[in-house]
């Protein structure tokens, strides 16, 4: 969706970033280095035309039925750009962190933007995120109020079409991330006996969907029953506490993954 692929785009680059952390470490060039190539490639021929298509096949859902096919020129190109460039941007800010050894702050990055992604998908800017992303109809059926229930939207066009992508999508990109891992783990001299690419990509998912992705239904529920500072003021705070901080839930997980006594430190 055009709302949230700017910062899943942030989020791809930041995690390709950190999974070649050992390797950048090294690397006084980024740009010049194969990872960053690499993180390119997967940005400009596999994420960005699949926005492209999406916008073009069912620009009602993938505006968040906000604009339909009569969306300005500039816009959609400006779409095209941004999942290129968000991506680049996130892979030279962690690298930037990574190079000054926040490795902790680095890993922030890629789960930031995954936080704001699924927090525009499930609350959005009204609270009727999760409802425009489970509408299977088309954005003229949207805007007439026709009624869609959520089963309806597993095995709609759109629904389908996810599928299809995720298929060739996701397997690259966690290929790309455990494999990056594990040759960076030896790389440092890592003991990384007890560890497999299966365990890098179930921690991974475990930080997005057990950790972050829970806590934003609670943030989007105190938004609705108490308003956005209060929900904010009650949210925040508990989610550091419980979350963020060193020695926090997704903090251990990433001192897992990272496997680098400096995100103890």
């Amino acid at each position: 969706m055009v709302q949230v692929d700017v910062f899943w785009s942030y989020a791809l680059g930041a995690s390709m970033a950190c999974a070649a952390q050992h390797h950048l470490e090294i690397e006084e060039k980024p740009s010049q280095s194969s990872y960053f190539v690499k993180n390119l490639l997967y940005l400009s021929t596999l994420f960005a035309p699949s926005g492209i298509y999406l916008l073009w096949n069912f620009p009602g859902w993938e505006t968040m039925f906000v604009f339909d096919k009569s969306m300005a020129a500039w816009l959609v190109t400006l779409f095209a750009i941004t999942n290129v460039t968000q991506g680049i941007l996130g892979f030279y800010v962690c690298y930037w962190l990574i190079r000054r050894g926040k490795i902790y702050a680095a890993n922030l990055q890629w789960i930031g933007g995954y936080f704001i992604m699924f927090f525009i998908l499930i609350h959005g800017w009204d609270g009727s995120g999760y409802q425009r992303f489970f509408y299977g109809g088309t954005i003229e059926q949207w805007r007439a109020g026709v009624d869609f229930h959520v089963y309806q939207f597993i095995y709609s066009d759109v629904a389908l079409t996810l599928y299809g992508m995720g298929l060739i999508l996701l397997p690259v990109l966690f290929w790309i991330i455990s494999r990056w891992l594990m040759d960076g783990y030896k790389l440092a001299g890592v003991d990384a006996n007890h560890t497999s690419h299966g365990q890098i990509i179930k921690r991974v998912l475990f930080i997005i969907f057990v950790q972050t992705i829970p806590s934003i239904i609670v943030y989007s529920l105190l938004i609705r029953w108490f308003g956005a500072w209060i929900g904010a003021l009650t949210f925040w705070p508990l989610f550091i506490i419980l979350m963020l901080r060193r020695g926090g839930l997704i903090h251990r997980q990433v001192a897992a993954l990272t496997l680098d006594p400096r995100v103890d430190g």
